[in-house]
């Protein structure tokens, strides 16, 4: 395997993509559509980080109910 291929699928992998997303750079990589590529690498990059602001809304979520219990606790 091409070590620019092998780095992008590890990359694509170690940062959670699916593996169509991953198999669909490999492609684009390995019939050098560059401009396609960086596209889909950035709709990747979206839907990472729709993943993290929905991280990001339950760990609010957590930090409200952590505040809300050591309140209660406080006040008794």
């Amino acid at each position: 395997m091409d070590e620019r291929l092998e780095n992008l699928t590890r990359a694509l992998s170690d940062a959670g993509c699916e593996r169509t997303a991953i198999e669909k750079a490999a492609r684009l990589l390995q019939n050098e559509q560059t401009d396609a590529l960086i596209r889909h690498l950035r709709l990747c990059r979206c839907e990472l980080m729709e993943q993290l602001h929905e991280s990001q809304k339950r760990v609010d979520c957590m930090d409200y109910l952590i505040r809300q219990t050591e309140k209660a606790r406080i006040a008794k």
